[in-house]
């Protein structure tokens, strides 16, 4: 009820703002034509300046306050994020170094242009400002189509075709504690003056005001990703290609190990692969891997390995595992693009990587081809 309070206050402040600030903006613009002088043209870039900034807050909190929609279009979000990757070249400092990753062949949303620039804005200025020294900006697009085993790892998910878009950083990470209060309004990290803590919870709105959710992964010293899923409209043709799409492999009786300290995922993890033909092993850490490992170690064919683990992590049971059996098959499993240089992503036999969440279609086509060593 309080939150309420003062979202309906935010609201009927911000709305009056605007109406203060309308002006102002617009008198400015009708003085460059009559203060032609360079000092009065730098008075005015200030003023034009400050007053943008004061507008794009209020924006944040209308979003937050009353969910404003916007105007809806067709729009492709690959040139919108080209727009963005433009922009963070210039403004960005060089010690941050960017990476894009945008499909040439992404479907298209009904969107409101603005507000799917600022969301993208306000995560890369995060990311920025989490990298003081320098890192990595990774900007990455694709196609999802989620089913039915996805919706039940996340329960914002429904099953249906969406872009993912995802911002992520190499900075300094997010902390356990406070990564659920986050998306809270008015939460920031920041010192006094620096932050209106309004950023992350207009992200969150937007998102779900475009029947969207986001899913966000950290780990301290390591770097923080938001996958940001928006339903795709559908597209014809799509449907007429579903025919040629090759069917789910299934498996023939082989042995897998799975290794998840996350309970949920792991059990639905190992469902699907039992549904589809296979036996299953499962361990809570690291550690219980290597035991199960060393105890079947001459049926097991692949082993399925979350990165990020109390007692044993997954890159350390991985280097356990290899001096065992130097020829064993592994996927790792992280919500972190970082952790795919440890899966060998780049190529090395019997490595591969699964980005967190996904879907029964990744899981089962990844097995497959791991399994028939290609």
């Amino acid at each position: 009820q309080r939150m309420e309070s003062i979202g309906i206050l935010a609201g009927g402040i911000a709305h009056d703002l605007n109406n203060v600030l309308s002006p102002v903006l617009m008198a400015v613009q009708l003085l460059r034509t009559h203060m032609p002088d360079e000092s009065s043209q730098n008075m005015l870039n200030i003023l034009e300046s400050n007053t943008k900034r004061g507008a794009a807050l209020i924006r944040q909190i209308l979003t937050f306050a009353r969910g404003i929609q916007g105007e809806r279009v067709v729009l492709q979000p690959r040139h919108l994020l080209g727009e963005i990757e433009k922009v963070m070249e210039q403004t960005l400092p060089k010690s941050v170094r960017i990476v894009t990753e945008i499909a040439t062949d992404l479907w298209v949303l009904s969107a409101d242009a603005t507000q799917l620039h600022q969301v993208f804005m306000n995560l890369c200025v995060n990311a920025r400002d989490a990298m003081p020294e320098g890192g990595q900006l990774t900007l990455r697009a694709q196609n999802a189509l989620l089913d039915e085993t996805y919706a039940r790892m996340n329960r914002e998910a429904k099953p249906g075709p969406y872009v993912v878009v995802e911002v992520a950083d190499t900075g300094h990470g997010i902390p356990t504690d406070i990564r659920d209060s986050v998306f809270e309004p008015f939460f920031t990290t920041k010192e006094l003056g620096s932050g209106t803590g309004l950023g992350l919870s207009t992200v969150s709105a937007i998102v779900k005001n475009h029947n969207g959710f986001i899913n966000l992964y950290s780990e301290v010293g390591r770097g923080t990703s938001f996958k940001l899923f928006f339903p795709a409209l559908p597209a014809r043709d799509a449907h007429g290609a579903a025919g040629l799409v090759e069917p789910i492999p299934l498996g023939k009786g082989e042995l897998v190990l799975v290794v998840d300290d996350e309970s949920a995922v792991r059990d639905i993890t190992r469902l699907t692969l039992e549904h589809h033909g296979y036996r299953v092993l499962t361990a809570g850490d690291g550690v219980e891997g290597v035991e199960i490992f060393i105890q079947n170690r001459a049926d097991i064919r692949l082993v399925i390995s979350d990165m990020d683990m109390p007692i044993m992590n997954g890159g350390a049971m991985i280097r356990s595992l290899e001096a065992i059996a130097p020829s064993v098959r592994v996927i790792s499993a992280s919500g972190l693009p970082r952790d795919s240089a440890m899966a060998g992503k780049s190529g090395q036999p019997g490595r591969a990587f699964l980005s967190k969440p996904f879907t029964a279609e990744q899981l089962l086509r990844t097995v497959d081809a791991m399994l028939r060593g290609s």
